[in-house]
């Protein structure tokens, strides 16, 4: 999950896997797969790096998991 702004400066945890896209009005709306959507302050640029920096924390947690030491 990602921490975005709201543009009341309501911070609040989003699952970037239900995010079906976002609309570029001024702001950004990050629209979600059952249709709920988000005023963010956060522009697309900085929410495409949260997501790929969340991604990424993930993947080096699984490849920490799954390392097996067979001495």
């Amino acid at each position: 999950m990602i921490v975005l702004t709201k543009m009341n400066k309501e911070r609040f945890l989003i699952n970037h896997n239900q995010i079906e896209c976002i609309e570029l009005i001024p702001e950004c709306k990050v629209v979600m797969m059952n249709h709920d959507y988000y005023l963010v302050r956060e522009t697309e640029e900085e929410i495409i790096r949260k997501i790929t920096e969340y991604n990424a924390k993930i993947m080096d947690i699984h490849r920490e998991l799954t390392i097996v030491d067979r001495r």
